[in-house]
């Protein structure tokens, strides 16, 4: 029944997202899947993703459609779904008269989703969480970079013109999609966060789980463990660190194909003992203990569209020292919640030195961090992207 829509929202709409990744695979295009379809439920919408299946225990609910799915050898974490399989439902689809279908990846779900939107006779939009000019280089070696730059652009154009609107993350992204030539209308909305259900304390307590003492200094990362995160540079800022405070521990909290590399590069310097891998951390409690146990998040990707995990350790009063690249740039403001620091070793390690020097300051800082991110609220980033729905329906 629709008729409570009249009050929560002006329009209850029936959206179709597709999308090549989602849970139980973890990255930031899942969690912004699942923030917006949670929002926009939550406002009246009714909102049904189509995704590939995961050799594991899949835990959805009804308006989730998985799709078989097999292997990818570059990538072992991710899944390409069969092409035909999902155009073989679109009869189906289009007996549940969606008004939109929002495509969030650029492998099978893009062509999957624009040819579903021509049989359905439905609009297109797309989302551009991925800066392919910055990533490709990290997983295709041995061609030439300047070359994989190129075709990254000509892809990300050809598909970008595709669509009816693009919803990008961040207005250097959109900047950047501009240079490129992409003519489709972009619109800057970021990816919220459940500020209530992420705040709920957890009464776990990371730094007993994994015997870290709790004077010890712990600096924490969270993401994928892949070349393109620059979490490298994060280990060389290390010693720096660990010559003004000996006991620091980094914990990198996230998996992906750089781990085996980074561990080496840690055995490389001296630091492995200063340093704690410990996999993907479910978000029902654990990672949640594990920003709160951190007296600094530190970040040096250069390929963030947005750089979600800023805002989650801002929103738990963990104190961020971070580059400002690219989406983090229109995340980050110097003083409020995080020190921006540049790409430097040096002046990196002495930003965290001088929280880890300072408590009281460190304490500011955290108070600062919970006030930015309550304007990070997924509601508002939900009706925003639904006023664009509307616009297009």
């Amino acid at each position: 029944m629709c008729w409570p829509c009249s009050v929560i929202a002006p329009v209850c709409m029936k959206i179709l997202m597709i999308s090549d990744v989602y849970f139980p695979r973890i990255n930031g295009v899942s969690t912004s899947i699942q923030s917006f379809r949670r929002a926009l439920s939550r406002q009246g919408h009714a909102v049904t993703l189509i995704c590939p299946a995961y050799p594991v225990d899949n835990e959805d609910d009804p308006d989730i459609i998985r799709i078989p799915s097999r292997g990818v050898i570059a990538d072992p974490e991710d899944r390409m779904m069969h092409y035909r399989k999902i155009l073989a439902m679109a009869d189906d689809l289009a007996a549940e008269q969606f008004d939109l279908i929002h495509i969030h990846t650029p492998f099978v779900a893009h062509y999957a989703g624009i040819a579903l939107a021509k049989r359905l006779a439905i609009p297109a939009v797309e989302s551009y969480h991925t800066f392919f000019e910055e990533y490709l280089y990290n997983y295709i070696r041995w061609l030439p970079r300047r070359f994989l730059k190129w075709v990254a652009r000509r892809f990300s154009v050809g598909q970008c013109n595709q669509v009816a609107a693009l919803v990008v993350p961040s207005s250097p992204m959109q900047a950047v999609l501009t240079e490129y030539g992409v003519t489709t209308p972009m619109h800057v909305i970021a990816t919220g966060l459940d500020l209530e259900a992420f705040v709920t304390p957890s009464g776990k307590d990371f730094r007993s789980h994994y015997r870290i003492d709790p004077k010890r200094p712990l600096l924490l990362y969270v993401g994928r463990a892949a070349h393109e995160k620059n979490i490298g540079f994060l280990i060389n800022m290390l010693p720096r660190v660990l010559a003004r405070h000996p006991a620091t521990c980094l914990v990198i909290a996230g998996e992906g194909p750089a781990r085996k590399a980074l561990a080496r590069q840690a055995r490389k310097l001296g630091v492995e003992e200063a340093i704690m891998f410990v996999g993907y951390m479910r978000r029902d409690g654990q990672l949640q203990a594990a920003y709160r146990a951190a007296d600094v998040f530190v970040f040096a990707s250069r390929t963030e569209t947005q750089g979600l995990v800023l805002i989650e350790a801002m929103a738990l009063g963990t104190p961020v020292v971070s580059t400002a690249v690219m989406g983090t740039r229109d995340v980050l403001v110097d003083g409020e919640g995080c020190l921006v620091a540049r790409e430097d070793l040096d002046d990196f390690a002495d930003k965290v030195c001088a929280l880890l020097d300072e408590p009281e300051r460190r304490a500011e800082l955290s108070q600062r961090a919970v006030n930015y991110a309550a304007g990070w609220d997924e509601n508002e980033k939900a009706r925003q992207v639904a006023r664009l729905y509307q616009s297009l329906i």
